[in-house]
């Protein structure tokens, strides 16, 4: 059961950085940085310069800042408190910030990937009835640790939490077979085709590959072309079929934009027709919620396994886990975060014993 004062009771990075009296350097530049800023802004908080990696500062000037050296400001300020604008997925960067923890008070805020508003205490006060739902919901103890150590990562900004609920990338809780069909929502260049082949030693029944950028399309399509019985649809998904604008952000990211370029919507719904799958694997920068609006005929009668992402919106947390059990109560859920500061690669899975074929 969750316990809502013990939420109440953490020391907030928010409060923590309006009230101290040390100096605030953010660590890093970009989109992040251009968030934090806002961030600052918003709540009265001073930020006292940005710094990047030594190997990184060319004399660099970011919205105004001059752009310093780590360790220049360890070697001009004696304390001081360092807060996180960027991502960090391998493991040499993330045990370069364990490093630079030990020296000086960091926060890594959890801010939204797609979308406006923190996971502040009053957040987590006004939401807390759902959250609550959603961790009686979860099917095992890993899921429920995960769960309270994600909330109170991002009430309290700090690290230790999220390391706390870490798993191993190599659990595969989906255990997909030999006779799947796999929907691959964001698939990218073929990177999580090549993960699901490897796990099914190249078996499988038929694939189908959804990815809205062209440029990651003809990739995805050069890095598949051996493969038999795979579907490749180049359009973002949603929840239903039509067309919408993009920008792109590069890499991963592409987002929906009232200009843009155009570009096909489909709805898995859609695009199955009257075939049904096995697994559905999204991670579509924010539009989760959409690709499962458009997947609800194919969730309530096949029961396909799920894995999706739950950390690009405030909300995903717990308005996508309450969503799928609305579709199907016979899912069991569970939730996994995988070594990433900040609170990225969080994934729901869902599991019934009533899959179609």
């Amino acid at each position: 059961m969750l316990d809502i004062n013990k939420f109440l009771s953490l020391e907030s990075y928010l409060e923590v950085l309006r009230s101290t009296d040390e100096p605030i350097f953010i660590y890093g530049m970009g989109d992040g940085c251009l968030k934090l800023l806002k961030i600052f802004d918003e709540y009265k908080i001073p930020c006292a310069g940005i710094f990047a990696s030594d190997e990184f500062v060319r004399e660099k000037v970011f919205e105004g800042h001059r752009i310093h050296k780590l360790s220049d400001i360890e070697n001009q300020v004696e304390r001081f408190t360092i807060v996180l604008a960027f991502g960090a997925g391998y493991q040499e960067l993330r045990d370069k910030i364990d490093e630079i923890e030990k020296r000086h008070r960091l926060f890594f805020p959890d801010m939204p990937v797609i979308g406006d508003g923190l996971f502040t205490k009053e957040y987590m006060q006004e939401n807390f009835d759902k959250l609550s739902e959603v961790y009686e919901l979860l099917a095992d103890e890993q899921s429920r640790l995960c769960f309270e150590k994600l909330v109170e990562y991002k009430i309290t900004g700090r690290l230790e939490p999220l390391r706390a609920c870490e798993s191993s990338p190599d659990e595969n809780i989906l255990n997909p077979g030999s006779d799947e069909v796999y929907v691959d929502l964001g698939a990218y260049t073929g990177d999580t085709i090549a993960d699901f082949l490897k796990t099914t030693d190249g078996r499988y029944r038929r694939i189908y590959a959804v990815e809205p950028d062209k440029r990651n399309f003809r990739k995805l399509s050069e890095n598949t072309s051996s493969l038999p019985n795979i579907n490749l649809i180049n359009a973002a998904t949603g929840s239903e079929d039509g067309v919408t604008h993009v920008l792109k952000g590069g890499g991963r990211m592409i987002r929906r934009s009232d200009s843009g370029v155009e570009i096909q919507v489909r709805s898995v719904d859609s695009i199955l027709g009257n075939s049904g799958c096995t697994i559905i694997k999204m991670d579509i920068e924010g539009e989760e919620k959409a690709a499962l609006l458009g997947a609800r005929n194919t969730i309530e009668k096949c029961s396909p396994k799920l894995n999706i992402a739950i950390y690009h919106r405030v909300e995903d947390l717990f308005e996508l886990p309450l969503m799928v059990h609305e579709m199907n109560p016979d899912y069991k859920l569970y939730i996994r975060h995988y070594p990433y500061y900040p609170a990225w690669d969080t994934n729901l899975y869902a599991v019934s014993k009533q899959i179609c074929n």
